[in-house]
């Protein structure tokens, strides 16, 4: 099954953030932004060798394919071309809906 096929339906229900349809460049600009200014806690690690973005989204949100909320916050434009060593923000995901209205 190609997991790309339906993603207008998964995360239906609780968990908002799912749909990619809410990464647009302004909102991802946004959320950089209240990041960086101290208005959505977040923490910080370093991108390893192994690492993907989809897989810390797993992680600490519990859906992978909240990954562009990850590169949002740390300012990543494309998610395959994160090097090792890149300082990587997870950015609370309950902030960020209050703040954006998810």
């Amino acid at each position: 099954m190609n997991r790309y096929k339906n993603n207008n339906i998964i995360g239906v229900g609780r968990d908002v953030l799912s749909k990619p349809k809410y990464a647009t460049s302004e909102l991802c600009s946004q959320i950089y932004q209240a990041c960086e200014s101290g208005e959505i806690p977040f923490i910080e690690l370093e991108f390893k060798s192994g690492d993907r973005l989809d897989h810390l989204a797993s992680r600490y949100y519990g859906n992978g394919l909240d990954w562009w909320l990850i590169a949002a916050a740390s300012g990543i434009s494309w998610w395959l071309q994160v090097n090792e060593e890149t300082r990587i923000k997870i950015p609370n995901q309950d902030s960020v809906k209050r703040r954006f209205n998810l």
